[in-house]
């Protein structure tokens, strides 16, 4: 099974790595775009979670968020196979 994960655009290696794993990554404009959010993800990859990323004060999700911040792609896809595996 794919893993579907939404990535803000700013993380092209990051997005573009995941995909050469066989992930379906999708980029995401977290704060115009969310109501496309809503459970379509199996993860989020952001670059900071000091702000409303998803787009919503009251969100809840089961699925894992990852801050990026500091992160090399390589980094990113370990904690992605360390939550979702």
């Amino acid at each position: 099974m794919k893993h579907r994960i939404a990535v803000e655009p700013n993380l092209t290696p990051v997005r573009e790595y995941l995909s050469q794993k066989g992930f379906e990554v999708e980029s995401i404009n977290f704060d115009k775009e969310s109501s496309k959010i809503k459970g379509d993800f199996d993860a989020f990859v952001v670059t900071g979670l000091d702000t409303n990323s998803l787009g919503y004060n009251d969100t809840t999700t089961k699925a894992p968020v990852i801050n990026a911040s500091g992160l090399t792609a390589e980094e990113v896809y370990q904690e992605l196979q360390n939550r979702l595996l």
